[in-house]
């Protein structure tokens, strides 16, 4: 009769034993097992990052890790530069192509329209004579206007200042708003458009210091003169 208790016991005890090892199994099984949980995938990521990248030929584990992409910061305008010190350091091109720096003259002061002052520089050339952007920068506005015919206004690539090209015959191939435009890039053709006299083609150029709104007809005039001279 003890023999067979004995029996019994041993047996229970080997059953109670086997079962114990397989729920260990199974809970180990659960807890290792990949994309469990949310948790669980954020913390294999979040390690991810932190490990040293892998041998070559072998694959990452976790392909969904993204890196922002990289972004190219824009030019700031420096505070509390003088304006006309700033552009006569940027080395401005001439805004007619074949024009000599030493043909240039100063019209800035002179009146137009009775007590209107210039406000600008006019550069005589041949009709369909290439205009150019001084620099690079961004088309910020086409416009047609009574007195400067076809314009143009181009922003520096720090928005500090405005350029206007006016009295234009007509505007360079695919030329568009909010384009970018590289130094010497042809924008567009002299001409006489506008009030210019039909007789006397030339490109009006004016350079405005751009105000905190930075409105595109708007801002303070600066002579050009100085500038590119």
């Amino acid at each position: 009769m003890r023999r067979a208790r004995r029996t019994i016991d041993t047996y229970r005890l080997t059953v109670a034993g086997f079962a114990g090892f397989v729920a260990g199994v199974v809970a180990t099984a659960m807890v290792v097992r990949p994309g469990n949980n949310v948790g669980d995938r954020e913390v294999a990521i979040e390690r991810l990052s932190d490990a040293p990248a892998a041998p070559l030929g072998v694959e990452r584990a976790v392909t969904d890790v993204v890196k922002p992409a990289a972004t190219t910061p824009r030019a700031v305008p420096r505070l509390g530069v003088d304006p006309m010190a700033d552009l006569r350091a940027r080395d401005l091109l001439v805004p007619v192509r074949g024009i000599d720096r030493a043909a240039l003259s100063s019209s800035f002061d002179e009146a137009r329209g009775g007590s209107r002052r210039h406000e600008a520089m006019d550069i005589l050339a041949p009709r369909h004579t290439p205009v150019i952007a001084v620099e690079g920068g961004t088309i910020a506005r086409l416009f047609s206007s009574d007195r400067g015919g076809l314009t143009i206004y181009q922003f520096d690539p720090t928005d500090a200042y405005v350029y206007y090209y006016a009295h234009l015959q007509r505007y360079a191939d695919g030329l568009k708003e909010g384009a970018a435009v590289q130094p010497g890039q042809v924008i567009g053709y002299v001409g006489s458009s506008g009030n210019a006299p039909p007789d006397t083609p030339h490109l009006h150029f004016a350079i405005f210091k751009l105000t905190e709104k930075k409105r595109w007809w708007e801002g303070a005039p600066i002579d050009p003169y100085p500038v590119l001279r």
